[in-house]
């Protein structure tokens, strides 16, 4: 089952992101990190076990970045990087977020939703912020990928007087 984390689901996440973290293949994340975000959290699980994680981290009005993508190795082939995916995606389309990337070495994965491979040049100075503590930057290996998402959902504009009774 997929659904929203739990803080009471941050060890799990942490294992499992630092688990793939060692190999070079997401970013680590320190367990601070991962309870001040943790609403940007989706997880599988299954039979009270978090099998796998994703985080849809929003970064500017228009653009969110899918992130942290990690399932448990005994549980690989099986769906669940999909299922994760399609949650952040569904997410962003209902928060009406018009574009979604990623930064990756499973660029495959990503062109099966639809994402296509961009130059990172193309993205906002705002999405390197984090690069700067990461043990790869300057030199950077990671593929961007990007989807744009059809707009579903019509916000309303709110008027002045609107805003101020809030």
């Amino acid at each position: 089952m997929v659904r929203k984390a739990k803080v009471s689901d941050a060890q799990s996440i942490y294992l499992l992101i630092n688990e793939y973290a060692k190999e070079g293949i997401v970013l680590p994340k320190s367990l601070n990190a991962i309870y001040e975000n943790i609403r940007d959290f989706w997880v599988y699980e299954e039979e009270g076990k978090v099998l796998g994680c994703v985080a849809l981290h929003v970064v500017w009005e228009d653009l969110a970045e899918v992130r942290s993508l990690a399932v448990n190795k005994a549980y690989r082939g099986f769906g669940i990087g999909r299922k994760l995916v399609e949650a952040c995606l569904r997410e962003a389309e209902e928060m009406g977020i018009q574009r979604v990337f990623s930064l990756t070495y499973a660029k495959d994965f990503f062109e099966r939703f639809g994402f296509a491979e961009i130059d990172k040049g193309e993205l906002p100075h705002k999405v390197w912020g984090e690069c700067i503590n990461c043990v790869k930057f300057p030199q950077c290996d990671e593929i961007a990928v990007m989807l744009e998402l059809p707009i579903t959902l019509q916000r309303p504009k709110l008027e002045k007087k609107e805003v101020e009774k809030l």
